[in-house]
């Protein structure tokens, strides 16, 4: 097992010197933490998923209000569907184990009638709400997952096509997909994918990005080193071309220089909030 140090060194390709006079397996696991999209055929026992999901649904919630829920896709048929609306992640066919977490504002909606009170908080922070519970929930899951052996892959695309994901989960107004959650028994270990450095994402008393260029220019280079991009696996090289400086700071706004999933908003408009 490698030690804190060697993890935070692999995580962030930088070195550090961390005081690890009492190790943890928690941390252990998730500095190590790595996507998994490959999976042995085995099933996952019913027991161990009720126990993991237990987890999830222990975690932090915004003013005990529990905006989250999880649909299981135990249909094959289905889960297939769901996989061919999401063409770029073809280990959705495969997972033994495959959900979806959603934000849920529609419970306290429901019991806000029940209870014969108004619902006076319609507006964005609902929906921010909700999504955020979701997914607090989802990487829960993820981090019980992993602590028994399990591999997890988060899956966005999911969204790509939200009306018709939408209509296959029969999902009521209030209920959106946040993302898709492979799971399973890894067939290999994978790699530890490199992060942004801690002097671009935490910030002492104020935001302060002043430094943020320099550091990711270093991060894209640590990332190149180790795992070089071949000119066939740029994005977009009819619109952008072939970059001799590429890294992941020109993969990543490549990516947001197209535009995706603009009718996102109007499904969520759709599905009965109101984001004002």
């Amino acid at each position: 097992m490698l030690s804190l140090n060697e993890l935070i060194q692999q995580r962030f390709g930088l070195p550090t010197t961390v005081d690890q006079t009492a190790p943890n397996k928690t941390l252990t696991d998730m500095l190590a933490h790595r996507s998994c999209r490959q999976y042995k055929a085995d099933p996952i026992p019913e027991e161990l998923l009720q126990v993991l999901l237990a987890a999830a649904f222990s975690a932090p919630s915004k003013s005990d209000l529990q905006q989250a829920c999880v649909i299981r896709i135990n249909n094959r048929d289905k889960q297939q569907h769901i996989a061919d609306l999401s063409p770029h992640t073809a280990w959705i066919a495969n997972a033994p184990v495959f959900m979806v977490w959603c934000g849920d504002s529609r419970r306290i909606r429901r019991l806000a009638a029940w209870r014969n009170h108004p619902f006076a908080n319609d507006h964005l922070d609902a929906f921010m709400n909700a999504a955020v519970d979701a997914g607090i929930a989802m990487q829960s899951f993820i981090v019980a997952a992993e602590s028994v052996g399990l591999g997890c892959c988060p899956v966005s695309e999911i969204r790509d096509h939200i009306d018709a994901l939408s209509t296959a989960l029969e999902l009521p107004q209030w209920v959106f997909p946040v993302a898709g959650l492979c799971v399973g028994r890894p067939v290999e270990a994978g790699r530890i994918s490199l992060r942004l450095p801690l002097e671009v994402t935490v910030h002492t008393d104020r935001y302060d990005d002043s430094a943020m260029i320099e550091h990711v220019a270093d991060y894209d280079r640590r990332r190149e080193a180790i795992e070089k991009t071949k000119p066939d696996q740029q994005r977009f090289v009819a619109q952008f071309g072939v970059s001799h400086d590429y890294g992941w700071s020109e993969n990543r706004t490549r990516q947001y220089a197209v535009p995706a999933r603009t009718d996102f908003g109007r499904y969520i408009r759709e599905q009965g909030f109101d984001l004002s």
